[in-house]
């Protein structure tokens, strides 16, 4: 339990050091890319059909289910990592090795779920996208 929570706050400290040295992170995909849960809150504005719902829900679990298996790579490399930074000396080859791993890892998740994004952009209607557009602006 303990080596899990080391895990988790080295992983979450790297992603943080990352994001504090570029400075602050705007959404990238904001006003051209609509997250589920965007789509979902304005569901009654937007009129959703049936089918634009369930293949909503269809990307969104498909999604889920394919980050799922990359969380448990990016799970071992850090482990591994972990294990490597324990040793004296440390072998940096085989330290960033690891990193290399949990950065492919990681990057599989995001083009996922960018690749999903797209998705559900595409069985939205014209009117429906200018609608999130404007109540989710740039």
């Amino acid at each position: 339990m303990k080596k899990g929570l080391l895990l988790v706050l080295a992983a979450v400290s790297l992603g943080m050091s990352s994001a504090y040295a570029a400075g602050p992170r705007e959404d990238v995909f904001k006003g051209k890319l609509f997250p589920p849960n965007v789509i979902l809150e304005h569901k009654g504005e937007l009129d959703l059909s049936k089918e634009q719902f369930t293949a909503i829900r269809a990307a969104v679990v498909e999604v889920q289910s394919g980050v799922a298996e990359h969380e448990w790579d990016i799970a071992e490399a850090y482990q591994a990592l972990m294990l490597e930074l324990d040793k004296r000396p440390i072998d940096a080859d085989r330290v960033l090795e690891h990193v290399d791993a949990a950065l492919l890892a990681e990057n599989q998740v995001k083009k996922k779920q960018v690749n999903m994004l797209i998705r559900l952009k595409n069985l939205l209607t014209a009117e429906q996208i200018s609608y999130l557009e404007s109540v989710h602006p740039k």
